[in-house]
Formats: structure tokens, sequence, C-alpha cells
């Protein structure tokens, strides 16, 4: 059975963003995830959940999301030393870092295929010496892959625009998405109305409010400062809304204006309610996705919701103007334009008709196009193929 070994800097990112895919394709490869330990929790370490939930082979190299010279030369070397000993067919790498040193690693290794996903460009934000920097990181990893698959058409756009790679490396995997989404476990017929009662209670919700609800990190590159300015003009006339933000909120790292701070803070129609396992509980009390990100791969916040057949709003960036289209299942916004997106919030609130037909679009494209086993065979085809 030949050999492909997939590695993320953190090994975490195997068992959440591609959840179930490593199994998957133990059916027909022997598969090895690579990654850094991670945190132990009762005993055991992120990897070592990794490899019991996906039922495959793990093997740690300590890695980090920033630049660090002296760990990423040690982590290159390991890297270097198990592929030679380990002789894969394929080494899979996703995330940035891990893209580059095992991009890096697998060519001095001689692995004959060498592929990288692309789940997003940092870049696109970044300006000055810092864009230079990430410019120059983003060649190497595609000189040294020998197929590119961005996972969003998109992002293949950006990539070609900018000339990291050629056009001939470079393939979308299917309909776009890393993993796509598991449409029996996203869907609204599991939460009942008593369980939607407990919630809207337990959250000081009143069933009659008109949820807003964001997922993701709560920092400003998600378009944070936006969403609160926005929701707190809305709420002058319309009393009877509340915006959900469900995620990680470092307000160190998050680098969201004061104002948005301290409205966050007091605004008790805001309801901050952090980082969550599951998100559907929240997704089945809601009534809009507001999602006004700067950048993305592809976004499964905005699959998430609309299998759970919640309309979306949207920037307008790759991979959400890909899994939303305008005035069917939900609305796409400019990037940073808050009177847009205070526009199409009050259009959805205001407009039952308009609001009922987005819902019932929703859910049905993303079954047909993201269904997560239509993804996996899509790679599974891939692999085979090279």
């Amino acid at each position: 059975m030949k050999k492909i070994i997939r590695v993320a800097t953190h090994s975490g990112s195997l068992g959440t963003l591609l959840q179930g895919q490593l199994h998957f394709m133990s059916a027909y490869y022997e598969m090895i995830g690579i990654g850094s330990r991670g945190d132990v929790t009762n005993g055991e370490a992120v990897i070592d959940t990794l490899a019991k939930k996906e039922n495959v082979r793990v093997i740690p190299v300590e890695m980090t999301r920033e630049i660090t010279p002296l760990k990423d030369l040690k982590a290159l070397y390991q890297l270097y030393k198990i592929f030679k000993k380990e002789k894969p067919a394929i080494v899979h790498s996703h995330t940035p870092k891990a893209g580059t040193l095992a991009m890096l690693a697998a060519k001095i290794a001689r692995v004959p295929n060498r592929l990288h996903t692309v789940a997003g460009l940092p870049l696109v934000e970044a300006t000055g010496s810092r864009r230079r920097l990430l410019n120059f990181v983003e060649k190497i990893t595609y000189a040294c892959a020998t197929k590119v698959y961005p996972n969003s058409f998109g992002l293949k756009e950006i990539i070609l625009d900018h000339k990291f790679t050629d056009s001939k490396k470079i393939k979308v995997i299917g309909t776009g998405s890393s993993n796509g989404i598991d449409t029996s476990h996203f869907t609204p017929s599991l939460y009942t109305e008593t369980e939607k009662q407990k919630l809207y209670k337990q959250l000081s919700i009143n069933p009659s409010d008109f949820v807003y609800t964001f997922l993701g990190r709560i920092v400003k590159d998600k378009g944070i400062n936006e969403l609160v300015k926005a929701f707190k003009n809305i709420q002058k006339e319309h009393a009877h809304t509340k915006l959900l933000l469900v995620g990680y909120y470092d307000q160190e790292t998050a680098q969201l204006f004061l104002e948005t701070e301290n409205e966050i803070e007091t605004n008790k129609n805001i309801i901050l309610i952090g980082w969550q396992e599951d998100v559907r509980p929240f997704l089945a009390i809601s009534n809009v996705l507001t999602f006004p990100s700067y950048r993305e791969g592809f976004p499964n916040t905005v699959l998430q919701a609309s299998a759970m057949q919640i309309p979306s709003i949207v920037s307008d960036i790759n991979g959400c103007n890909e899994i939303v289209e305008e005035g069917i299942n939900g609305t796409i916004i400019p990037v940073k334009n808050v009177e847009a997106l205070q526009n199409s919030m009050e259009e959805l609130l205001i407009n039952k008709k308009y609001y009922n037909y987005l819902t019932q679009n929703a859910r049905a494209p993303i079954c047909k196009k993201y269904e997560r086993k239509r993804i996996w065979k899509s790679l599974l085809e891939e692999y085979e193929s090279l």
C-alpha cells in the first residue's frame, strides 16, 4: 500500500479542518499525520487525539506559525529525516508554515509528489516589507511543490495574478473547499423548538428577536469593527435585534477599535459567546449569518450556516462569493463597507418575503456541491491520477 504523509503546522488542523478525511483515505493508502504535538488535555496531547479519531499513525514535529529561524531549521531537518525514512509516494501539506517547510524538505528528500493546499493568503492584507517577505515565502513553497491546490477558484486567480506559480501546476479540487461539510451533521432538523427555547432563555433572547450571528475569530480582519458599527446603527430603529459573536476573542491581539471593544462590552444586545466546540445550536436560533471578512480561503462558516438553512451576508471575496449567490441564498457586499453591510442587514430584517426566499434556498446548493464525501472522492481521484 502506497504511503501518504499529511502535514500541518498544528496537528489539530488535521483533525478539525480535515475531520474524517485521513480516516477515509486510510482505506486506500497508508496515512501518516505530522504536526506539532499540541496542548495536553486529560493526559492526552492533541496529536494523540488525532491518531485515535482518524485511526492513523502520527509523528510529532514542532512548528510555529511565526518566523522563528532556529526552530524552523530544526523542523525542516526533522521533516527531511522522516521523509527519507518513510519514503512516501506523496507529501501533502496544509497551512502556510507547514507548507513551506514540508515542501522544501520533501523536495530535498526527493519525494516524487509534493502537494500543497492553499486555504487562505495572509499576505492579501499585508503591506511593505512584511508583504514582500510573505510573497517570497509563498513563491518558495510553490516552487518546491509539484502540485498546488487552492481551495477556491478565487484563490486560484489571486495566485496566478501574483505569478506565484505556473498555471499547469495549480488546480482546484472538485468544487472547492478543503474538506466540504457533513450535511447530515449540519442540518436544522436536529433541533426541536423545545431545545431552541431553552437556548433563547439561557442567552436572554426573546424568540421574536431577529438574531444576526457571526462565526469565527473575533478580530479586525474578519470585519468585526464594521459589523458592530452596523449593528449599533440598526438597533437605533430596531430594538428587537440581537448580535451573537461566536468565536475565540483575545482583546490584546484582536486589533479592534476601542469603540468596538466598548460596544461589545456594554451593549446588552451583543452577546459574546466565545469559542464553541459545536456551533450548531447557535445557528439553530439564528436568522442571518453576518460574515464581513476581509480575506478568506474557503470559509467553513458560510458552509455551516447555509447547511443549517440560514441565509448569509458576506464580503465580495474569494470563497464567500463562490458559496453565496447574490439574491438566491444570501447577499454579497463590498469589503469594509459599513453602509452596505447595514443596508443588507436591515433589508433581511424588514423584507420578510425576500428573507424567506433566501432561507428556502440556503441549504440545497450546499448539499449538491459541497457534501463532504464528494470532496473526499475528488481528492482520492486526484491522488490516484498522480
